[in-house]
């Protein structure tokens, strides 16, 4: 009878334990790296699933031809806010997978701001045009080990430029595409 009440204990406080609302992160710090470029961010917690990612980098770029007489590189500075709702955190824990450090599946509207402030490039004379993007995106975040991340998204917006700060007649507007693969390190 004794062992019998024991093991019933046991199975209702693991049951007690595994009924928890999954969370995102209060807050964590990382930096990431893509094919071009890196940044450093914060995902500070809004609600339960609900994580403001705040972000500051490089973006890069790479161009190159018949009318260039080499090849050309750059990093512009970046400055991103993007809410995310990680959707997928009860599922992940029912299945016995980890949600540390924000790990899931997420929806967000990444907002991006590129400043004409400076450039780093292998080729002199080289500026860019201010814009600011506006890009719905789905991704995935997932943790290998402790520190380690690995990151993917996709998604379609908009992004206005600001051409006239540059000498053009008007500002111009375009849709943009956000796809992103990364991997960066958690503190």
């Amino acid at each position: 009878m004794k062992k019998i009440l024991i093991a019933m204990i046991l199975c209702g406080m693991t049951l007690t334990a595994n009924s928890q609302t999954a969370s995102v992160e209060k807050s964590t710090y990382g930096i990431q790296t893509g094919f071009l470029g890196i940044w450093g961010h914060n995902e500070s917690k809004l609600t339960n699933t609900i994580a403001l990612r705040t972000e500051i980098g490089f973006d890069s770029g790479i161009w190159g031809g018949d009318f260039y007489d080499g090849t050309g590189f750059l990093m512009t500075p970046v400055i991103t806010l993007e809410p995310r709702f990680y959707y997928n955190l009860n599922k992940r824990i029912k299945k016995s997978h980890r949600i540390d450090g924000n790990s899931g599946n997420f929806i967000s509207i990444k907002t991006s701001y590129h400043p004409d402030w400076f450039v780093i490039s292998n080729t002199d004379n080289v500026s860019v045009i201010s814009d600011i993007s506006i890009i719905p995106t789905w991704g995935i975040k997932r943790n290998v080990g402790k520190h380690f991340t690995y990151e993917t998204g996709i998604g379609i917006g908009y992004r206005y430029i600001f051409a006239k700060q540059a000498g053009f007649l008007e500002n111009e507007s375009e849709a943009a595409l956000n796809l992103h693969l990364r991997i960066g390190y958690r503190f």
